[in-house]
């Protein structure tokens, strides 16, 4: 997974196209799609949080940007600076910063453990007479594992996520940590999920061929917000909450929607139609969540 999406020259992240959209060759599209609105909704929740101090006082950081100005493009937002780390640029986090990431966590690689014969064995590829397939590779197990498994059940281990969260929080900033993505508790991911949550995305379609396309489809699987958490809260955040992107922009930007919806209150614009596709249950409102803690 490593080479496949992160090779210098092959990998899926290095390529220069665009991969999210609507347009041709992209494979998937994310909140930020929406336009504008996505980067003023997380500026109206982000300001909720900071409590009233001053935003001048913060850089906002977005981690993972597909773009060079990530979502605060077009948005006249009210923070001292704002930058973005590319997913392949390396981290330098320092001073007071409001730390944003949109669908970085599910785009680090994952372990793939499959329960056999009584134990958990982790799965490799392998290259056979040209073709790549899938093997049991003899390995330490780093991660905690389902403790009471069915035959064959698989389980997606996102450890680089966790790792990532872990240097995210190690560096020497302060203020608010907000991460939005997709994933479960590990009692889901251990119970709910039998086969695995791991799929590929290739021109707007999934598939659960994960060898096919090596370094042209994504590759991701549902990160587990419990490790994320940890991570954080061992590093000296405080209040970590996890919430619904749709519970999460309701609670902590409602002013902003009440005055979108009703100054736009005769149809339903372009704006309107994304902020029901952002929010709706049945669009991103439940299929994605975001964590957020801060760290005085």
């Amino acid at each position: 997974m490593e080479l496949a999406l992160y090779h210098p020259t092959l990998g899926y992240y290095r390529h220069s196209g665009p991969r999210v959209g609507y347009g041709r060759g992209t494979d998937f599209f994310t909140a930020s799609t929406s336009g504008p609105l996505f980067g003023e909704l997380i500026t109206a929740a982000c300001l909720d949080l900071l409590a009233g101090q001053n935003p001048r006082d913060y850089t906002f950081v977005e981690i993972g940007s597909e773009s060079d100005s990530g979502i605060m493009t077009g948005v006249a937002h009210p923070f001292g600076a704002a930058r973005t780390v590319r997913l392949t640029d390396q981290l330098d986090l320092s001073g007071q910063c409001v730390v944003f990431s949109n669908e970085l966590f599910d785009a680090q690689p994952f372990h793939r453990y499959v329960f056999r014969g009584g134990a958990w064995r982790e799965l490799g590829v392998a290259l056979r007479e040209g073709s790549l397939i899938e093997v049991e590779i003899a390995s330490a197990t780093p991660a905690p594992l389902p403790v009471s498994p069915q035959e064959n059940q698989v389980f997606d281990a996102p450890l680089a996520a966790a790792k990532l969260a872990a240097q995210i929080a190690a560096q020497p900033w302060q203020g608010l940590f907000v991460a939005c993505d997709y994933g479960r508790s590990f009692q889901e991911l251990s119970e709910s999920y039998p086969a695995g949550t791991a799929r590929a995305y290739h021109r707007h379609t999934q598939s659960n061929e994960l060898l096919a396309r090596p370094g042209e489809q994504d590759l991701t699987c549902h990160i587990c917000w419990d490790w994320l958490g940890e991570s954080l809260r061992s590093s000296g955040f405080r209040a970590v909450t996890l919430e619904s992107q749709e519970a999460f922009f309701v609670h902590h930007a409602a002013d902003y929607i009440a005055r979108l919806t009703a100054a736009e209150a005769t149809g339903f614009s372009p704006k309107k139609l994304s902020l029901l596709q952002l929010l709706h249950p049945s669009n991103l409102g439940q299929k994605f969540q975001v964590l957020h803690g801060s760290r005085a």
